[in-house]
Formats: C-alpha cells, structure tokens, sequence
C-alpha cells in the first residue's frame, strides 16, 4: 500500500471521529470545535484525492467563513443552562440508533469484501481537481446551471437589498 492510500484512511476515520464529536458533544462551543476539526480533516481527504482545488475551498469557505458565523451564533444565544435542553429517550433516538448501526453493518460489510480495495487510482484523477478542469467543466458543460445560479443569487441579492431599503425609511 502506498502512502496516498494510507492517508486517505487516516483522514478518513479522523473525519468520521470528529464528525461524531461534532454530534455527540454537549457543549456547543466544543462541538463547533469538533466541526472545524472536521472540515479540515475532510480537506485532507480531498487533497489526498487529488481534488486539490475542492480541498482548498473546504478549507476557506467552510473551516474559515461558516465557522465564523456558527461561533458567532453560538456566542449570541448565550444557552446559559443546557441541561433545560436535555430530552428522555423517545422513538427519534430509536430510529437514530437503528439507522446508525444500519450504516455501520454496511460500511463493515464494504470493507470486508474481496473487491473493495484497489490501490491504483486512474491517471485521469490528476487533472481532475484543478482549477482549469473545474472551470473548463463549468463554462463548457455545466455553463446553463451555472448561470441560472448566477442569476438565482443576483435576484436575492437585490431582493435583500431592496427588504432592508424598505425597513429603513419606515
């Protein structure tokens, strides 16, 4: 095996550790924590997966900028007493627990098949991440969706624009 295969477990049983931190916390400000941990664990995934650019803006959109902004509520809610908050086990928890150990049966039976690993990635993974595939694939295929996204954004904009215009002259 070699090292590229070895991180990408690595990171990957990292990601998953920290994404049942994130859940499993009970303070709010350590599950934030455990959420940034996460987001960076999963940008080293993608690294290892030559999706150099996904990896990237993992790392700036959502470990820097969303995580920014979940601190930020998280510091204005000021919770106070959160075992106010604490529920009894009802059916949700049943279910959650079932699906749970549903998906970690799957996932053990996956990697116990004989034809899970392959070692060898495919020669076209390289070029697959950068930023000209990506921009390539954006103003070639996907050049439709891409706009109407564009202008989805650019209405909400002036939408938004235009609500708080109208709250400040009242």
């Amino acid at each position: 095996m070699d090292l590229q295969f070895i991180l990408f477990f690595v990171f990957g049983t990292l990601a998953i550790a920290s994404a049942s931190a994130t859940v499993l916390s009970k303070n709010p400000v350590v599950s934030a924590m455990a959420l940034v941990f996460h987001f960076c664990t999963l940008a080293c995934v993608y690294f290892t997966l030559n999706a150099q650019f996904v990896g990237a803006l993992q790392v700036l959109v959502y470990a820097g900028a969303i995580m920014i902004l979940v601190i930020f509520v998280i510091m204005l809610l000021n919770l106070g007493n959160e075992k106010a908050f604490a529920e009894k086990f009802n059916y949700r928890k049943g279910i959650a627990i079932m699906l749970g150990a549903s998906f970690i049966i799957m996932l053990a039976t996956s990697f116990l098949s004989k034809n899970y690993i392959t070692n060898q990635m495919p020669a076209s993974s390289l070029k697959n991440g950068t930023v000209e595939k990506i921009g390539l694939d954006l103003f070639t295929s996907y050049i439709y969706p891409f706009e109407a996204i564009a202008l989805l954004l650019c209405v909400a904009v002036v939408g938004a624009i235009i609500l708080a215009k109208k709250k400040i002259s009242h």
